[in-house]
């Protein structure tokens, strides 16, 4: 299973407009290209920045579509009132304890490890992170994606509502902190988002 997700700085008067355009033009577009998954959408009303991620059955499929997506992919980004960065991804581990309702929140974190040291990260956020995620009151679902030539990842850990997530940053901290340390894994970024659209349909991977 493979994803691309496109990143926007968006305009604060352009969200709701660009939220409602992927939510009713851009999801049912994709659903018409061969092996297309699902898609989601990440928005931080704070600094305007939205993560939108399609998700796919085959590195081959995601590749195929570059042409009829960057089209979509413009238009969504003209109407957010912003450029886009793009980025594809391996998706190494997805779990849902439930499915994620209106509401739901995500913490997500931007980590980068050396190439030759993926797959132990992988194992372990497999084996001791997300055990230590089910723990938390909460909790909804979580997912890693990875780059396997950079060493790139991006993990995300989603919550029923903002308080949950507001009342788990402590542990979360904890959590990230330990698997900064055991699996040798630089920690690049971390902002938390709504989770504005989670149609991802990524089966269990874990």
């Amino acid at each position: 299973m493979y994803a691309r997700s496109s990143t926007i700085q968006a305009q604060p008067s352009n969200l709701d407009v660009g939220i409602a355009h992927v939510r009713d033009s851009v999801m049912p577009a994709l659903r018409r290209i061969e092996g297309c998954i699902g898609l989601s959408l990440l928005v931080d009303r704070t600094s305007c920045r939205c993560i939108a991620t399609s998700s796919w059955e085959s590195e081959d499929a995601m590749h195929a579509s570059e042409e009829t997506i960057r089209h979509i992919r413009d238009r969504a980004a003209e109407l957010f009132g912003g450029s886009s960065h793009v980025a594809e991804w391996e998706i190494a581990a997805m779990h849902r304890e439930h499915r994620a309702g209106e509401g739901a929140c995500a913490r997500v974190t931007w980590v980068k490890s050396s190439p030759a040291q993926l797959d132990r990260g992988i194992d372990f956020y497999k084996m001791t992170i997300l055990p230590a995620l089910e723990e938390l009151e909460g909790f909804s679902s979580a997912s890693l994606l990875v780059d396997r030539t950079s060493g790139r990842g991006v993990a995300a850990a989603t919550f029923d509502n903002a308080e949950a997530l507001e009342q788990n940053k402590p542990a979360l901290a904890r959590i990230r902190a330990m698997g900064s340390e055991q699996a040798g894994a630089e920690i690049l970024d971390q902002r938390d988002f709504e989770l504005t659209l989670a149609h991802l349909r990524v089966p269990e991977l874990v």
